[in-house]
């Protein structure tokens, strides 16, 4: 059995996606929130194996639950809830340890396709959001891109951890080297898979299997 805690400020939406979930014998919506700050708080209260969390919240947002259960140490899946008005927050979501998205009108089977797969360690991607994602942040660039490159295992550990969201200190700390060292793991791992910085490198990564 899957327990999941279900946050979503909308009653009809939230009610709605609750009777769905009902519909299958694996998934138990355990505990319900209507805001971020209520969502931290039933985290403490029940045994949850995956969080369905909305963005748009009063109280307290999406990203703001992300970024207190990094900060205590929880580690519990998170499949973000979005529109495709949302694409710069999902983006948010993902720096600080989203474990995929899908979009609010998801049907029943890949939603729950996406929650059984974030309960077995796995990440779920909405293929539509994703390319939107990777399209608005697409800038020109004056140099030809380099073709990607194999990743170590050490820089594999290192865009994990970037994954979900340490700091280049952090990374250091974790792997028991200078900071300086993990600066220039980055600055490869960027280079290995063309892209900019760390949020879309994690993308680049999730998209190619990689993480």
């Amino acid at each position: 059995m899957i327990n999941v805690l279900l946050v979503e400020d909308q009653t009809l939406l939230r009610e709605g996606l609750k009777s769905l979930l009902a519909l299958k014998d694996n998934i138990h919506v355990v505990a319900e929130a209507d805001n971020g700050q209520c969502a931290l708080n039933k985290l403490s209260q029940y045994a949850v194996d995956v969080v369905l969390l909305d963005i748009r919240m009063p109280v307290l947002d999406g990203i703001g639950v992300l970024k207190a259960m990094h900060k205590q140490g929880l580690t519990q899946p998170v499949l973000v809830l979005t529109t495709f008005d949302d694409s710069e927050q999902v983006l948010e979501c993902i720096r600080y340890g989203a474990k995929g998205y899908a979009l609010k009108d998801i049907n029943l089977e890949r939603l729950v396709s996406a929650i059984e797969t974030l309960a077995s360690g796995g990440s779920a991607l909405s293929p539509a959001i994703t390319q939107r994602i990777i399209n608005s942040s697409i800038q020109p660039q004056s140099e030809p891109t380099l073709l990607p490159d194999k990743l170590s295992k050490s820089e594999l550990k290192v865009l994990n951890l970037i994954a979900a969201g340490y700091s280049n200190s952090e990374i250091a700390q974790a792997l028991y080297k200078s900071e300086g060292t993990i600066r220039n793991q980055v600055s490869f791992i960027l280079r290995k898979l063309d892209v900019r910085d760390r949020t879309r490198a994690v993308l680049k990564a999730i998209d190619l299997g990689l993480i």
